[in-house]
């Protein structure tokens, strides 16, 4: 069978002659791909002989076994190989399948495309074996068709389409028809195609999807009004089978499309730490899962990592999917700890009233203080590669699957230190047919240790790489999330934290104390008004602080200023009048500021601001 350029295809090779068929027909059936149906002697097509029930019920064998066979394809190239090798050579010499381009999907409603693009040919090979193949006589029948046939909306072959039914070669119009499908060129030039050429439109419900013409050579029957017949139902399965093909495709389409919007279109970049992500669906994609992954700025330069994937494989669990990450980070701009963050995303998910359950881990890295702190809902446990290229599985405490009502989360705390490698990944990467988790997880950790004893430390994007495996190209029953984190953390001299009582005197303490920093780390340009800004935030903390505040600088790509307080009540910024004595300060910060924001925390809030570094001295 050949497909033509651009659909991509194949040619079939020599196929067995009437007796070897006939001999391998006798034989037990083995496991593998069915064969084509026996091609049956010339002149006795399908059991067309002497009158009687033998030509009828043979008729009916070969249509059920036919139209079981072209049922079996799941995509379109699927179906129209099996219509082939259903129809050649048990029925016709060569087949031509033409589609049109774009193929009408569903109930879409419009005008038809104007195109037809060959997309498969299929000849018999020669019925003689013992004599050398040779190409068919001038006018014998069609050796080719035409690969592009733009049908006129008045003309006979979209009359024919229309219509629906297979006409032979002698219909009226049907020779003008066969013309434009085969083409001038490659037409019979031996007069009309008469009974040896059949042309069958591909009819689906809602629209005509193409053509098959169905042509036989010399030494061989014309068709007969029952091959029409054959030759109808032929077309009917097979324009079935490619509607169900296209829609499953859709299906597809839209069900991928869906689980890679509800992931992050792009990773942050904190300071001091590096981030690197990879998703691999499931190689039969409308079966779409349910993993998901997400980095998430915290305040105080600090970052959450949450890794998750809902049980099944349906439409359902990526929509389920795409709610849990919400709440995730919703919970997650609390700035709660991280068993109170799946405590409360359990609470949620029963809210949900849905019947599926998820697991999920999340894990806060701290680079200030160089400290992961993690728990973990029914996940599989992350792996770190510590600087010296050792591997470590992290033993967190497995709780309950999201959705299970049981809760019980735990949080623990381990150093990360500068240079380790954090990696959060789903059930998929690791366990698969041929093997269970735990021995997933050694294969996973070998390769680490492996890319590690390469180059240490790996480069992050290697290192993604490297934990897929062969996973990345071979076949998956399951879709893969993986989030990998680099831990650079940062330095202690770039940042600067005190601790102060809320009295009136601690605006100033603060100026003196924010001027004496920058002087420290060569940003005099900054001091004026970040010593105004500082005042201003300080001085509204103090209003409604009952216990010490705190002050924190950071300079990183950024100069940050971070004031908290053990009050809940945010900050907003108003528009003062002129008789107002207050009311100011935010405006000023809001003014002076590149961005400012106020953010709730389990202690209290944090308000904020950033400006940017100035350029470097000159001569530095």
């Amino acid at each position: 069978m050949t497909k033509q350029p651009g659909a991509g295809g194949h040619i079939r090779g020599q196929a067995p002659g009437v007796r070897e068929r006939a001999a391998l027909a006798c034989r037990p059936q083995q496991p593998g791909p069915s064969p084509r149906p026996a091609e049956t002697p010339a002149g006795s097509p399908l059991g067309d002989g002497p009158a009687g029930a033998e030509p009828q019920t043979d008729r009916l064998r070969y249509l059920d076994a036919a139209t079981r066979r072209i049922a079996r394809g799941m995509d379109l190239d699927e179906t129209l190989d099996e219509l082939c090798r259903a129809a050649v050579p048990a029925f016709a010499d060569t087949a031509f399948v033409h589609l049109y381009a774009p193929l009408p999907v569903g109930d879409e409603s419009g005008a038809a495309p104007g195109v037809l693009r060959l997309h498969t040919v299929d000849r018999a090979p020669p019925r003689n074996t013992a004599r050398p193949r040779t190409d068919p006589p001038p006018g014998a029948h069609p050796s080719r068709a035409a690969d592009t046939v733009r049908p006129a909306a008045d003309g006979p072959l979209a009359a024919l389409l229309r219509e629906g039914r297979p006409v032979s070669g002698h219909t009226p119009g049907a020779a003008a028809a066969a013309a434009e499908l085969l083409g001038t060129a490659n037409a019979p030039v031996a007069g009309p195609p008469g009974r040896r050429l059949v042309i069958a439109p591909l009819h689906g419900r809602s629209h005509v999807l193409g053509s098959v013409v169905l042509v036989r050579g010399p030494g061989r029957p014309d068709f007969t009004g029952d091959d029409l017949l054959v030759a109808s139902q032929l077309a009917t399965h097979t324009a079935l089978g490619l509607e169900k093909a296209m829609l499953y495709e859709r299906e597809a389409s839209i069900a991928d499309a869906l689980q890679r919007t509800m992931l992050p279109p792009s990773l942050p970049e904190p300071p001091g730490v590096r981030l690197a992500s990879r998703y691999l669906p499931a190689s039969r994609t409308a079966q779409v899962g349910g993993d998901w992954y997400d980095a998430i700025p915290l305040p105080g330069n600090r970052v959450a990592l949450v890794i998750g994937d809902v049980m099944g494989h349906s439409m359902t669990s990526a929509a389920i999917m795409g709610q849990l990450r919400t709440s995730v980070q919703t919970l997650a701009g609390l700035d709660l700890p991280p068993d109170e963050v799946l405590h409360h995303l359990d609470e949620q998910a029963a809210r949900l009233g849905s019947e599926h359950t998820a697991t999920c881990l999340y894990a806060m890295y701290d680079p200030v203080q160089h400290r992961l702190l993690l728990s973990n809902a029914g996940h599989l446990p992350p792996v770190l590669l510590r600087p010296d290229g050792g591997v470590d599985v992290l033993e967190v405490p497995p709780g309950a699957p999201i959705g299970v009502g049981s809760g019980g989360f735990e949080s623990v705390e381990t150093h990360a230190p500068a240079g380790a490698a954090l990696l959060l990944y789903t059930d998929g990467l690791v366990e698969s047919r041929d093997s269970d988790v735990l021995t997933g997880v050694e294969r996973l950790c070998a390769r680490l240790r492996a890319a590690a004893s390469e180059a240490t430390p790996p480069a992050l994007e290697t290192l993604c790489d490297e934990a897929l495996g062969t996973l990345g190209s071979g076949g998956r029953d399951d879709d893969i999330a993986l989030l990998a984190a680099r831990f650079e953390g940062l330095l202690p001299e770039t940042v600067a934290y005190w601790y102060m009582a809320p009295r009136p005197q601690t605006a100033g303490q603060a100026r003196r104390l924010t001027r004496r920093t920058l002087a420290q780390w060569g940003l005099d340009s900054l001091v004026e008004t970040t010593e105004l800004m500082v005042s201003e935030v300080v001085a509204n903390a103090v209003r409604f602080a009952s216990r010490p505040i705190t002050l924190r600088l950071l300079c990183t790509d950024v100069l940050r200023c971070e004031v908290g307080d053990d009050s809940p009540v945010v900050p907003r910024m108003r528009h003062a009048r002129l008789s107002d004595e207050g009311g100011r300060g935010l405006f000023l910060v809001d003014q002076l500021s590149r961005s400012w924001g106020a953010t709730r925390v389990s202690t209290g809030k944090i308000v904020w601001f950033e400006q940017p570094l100035p350029g470097p001295p000159a001569g530095r």
